[in-house]
């Protein structure tokens, strides 16, 4: 259910009236709590590590505010290349949680960790917050692609340190989100994305999955990351991006989230449809397309579970 997986449920809502978004992040029992709440109600497989993919660039110095995304000044290509090295003590807060959750769930449960692959923090880097296309992240590679890859591989690096402590935390699974992969073009974000990607997942000794959403141009190029599972939006059917990918790798998705605010038979329809492009194949991990809306019912999701587990 993707990192967002607790948002819908009354219980996060419960929390969040009390603490902040950052508060809850850098609470371990209370980022341990939101961790555990769609597992305990729904029974999912794994369990998916409450934090934000901004959490490791405060350990490294970037200074933000949420409002209710990532506010922060404005860095060049340059200044993300010098940020310092991370060290696992500036953020413990997360092995700390990771470690809490690990202590409570069922041992047949996977715990998920994650972080933001290179170029989709660069985004917001460079741009100092969101954005609708990052224009800013797209000049800046154009006019100087070198500086790109520079900082893409010291992110890249410091990534891969966050994802080491959360495996020797107790993560059994590792997910890099790339979700402003797309925005690119073809050879920027082969030369530059992958690349840095490929950086961040490296030698880390557990699976390791890879999600760019609405970057289709760019999945025959993917392998170069060298996870061990891809994960897919829901724009086009499952069985024709795991084809673009390598019919060979585990694929993880790809329901389209507006599915769950539809009633059960169309929910049903749509799972079955999944499963039946996903029959045959080498692995799959149902999943959505991308974070579900705040607005689920919850009765909604529970039909999605039963239908995936044939209990319907």
């Amino acid at each position: 259910m993707m990192r967002q997986a607790g948002r819908f449920l009354p219980e996060y809502r419960e929390l969040r009236k009390k603490h902040s978004f950052q508060e809850a992040v850098r609470s371990p029992e209370i980022a341990a709590e939101i961790t555990l709440q769609p597992v305990r109600r729904f029974g999912f497989d794994a369990a998916i590590l409450f934090a934000d993919i901004m959490t490791p660039l405060e350990a490294v110095g970037v200074e933000m505010t949420f409002d209710p995304g990532p506010r922060l000044a404005p860095m060049t290509l340059a200044q993300i290349a010098e940020l310092p090295e991370l060290t696992p003590d500036r953020v413990s807060h997360v092995g700390e949680t990771i470690r809490l959750v690990r202590s409570q769930l069922p041992a047949e449960v996977a715990l998920i960790g994650f972080a933001g692959a290179p170029v989709t923090l660069m985004a917001y880097l460079l741009q100092g917050g969101g954005s609708k296309d990052f224009v800013t992240l797209r000049a800046a590679l154009r006019d100087d692609p070198v500086a790109g890859r520079a900082a893409a591989e010291s992110l890249g690096r410091a990534m891969r340190t966050y994802l080491a402590m959360q495996i020797e935390a107790g993560a059994d699974v590792v997910q890099l989100f790339d979700t402003w992969l797309g925005v690119l073009d073809v050879a920027t974000a082969r030369d530059v994305g992958l690349s840095g990607a490929h950086q961040a997942l490296l030698g880390l000794g557990v699976p390791r999955i890879y999600f760019a959403p609405h970057a289709h141009h760019v999945q025959p190029e993917m392998r170069r990351v060298a996870a061990d599972g891809y994960g897919v939006d829901w724009r086009e059917p499952l069985d024709t991006q795991w084809d673009r990918i390598g019919s060979d790798v585990v694929i993880q998705g790809n329901l389209d989230p507006a599915t769950l605010l539809c009633g059960p038979a169309t929910i049903q329809s749509a799972v079955e449809d999944i499963l039946q492009r996903a029959a045959g194949r080498s692995g799959h991990i149902f999943n959505l397309g991308h974070g579900i809306d705040r607005n689920t019912p919850i009765e909604h999701v529970t039909a999605m579970v039963r239908a995936v587990r044939g209990d319907i």
